[in-house]
């Protein structure tokens, strides 16, 4: 076998390979998840600032 040879069959060994698109799929679950979580607490954390900012004078 030439190396060639033994190049192209690791080549189609490895495209065929799919023990590494589940690990892609559970980290591209985790971004989006991410991204979800940051913008729902952005909006809780503006809601907040508001709420506050109207008590904060009742304060003084």
């Amino acid at each position: 076998m030439t190396a060639m040879e033994r190049f192209s069959t690791l080549v189609l060994d490895f495209l065929r390979d799919r023990r590494g698109a589940t690990a892609l799929e559970y980290g591209f679950i985790a971004v989006l998840v991410s991204i979800a979580a940051v913008a729902a607490l952005r909006g809780i954390g503006l809601a907040l600032d508001a709420r506050y900012a109207g008590i904060l004078p009742a304060l003084q």
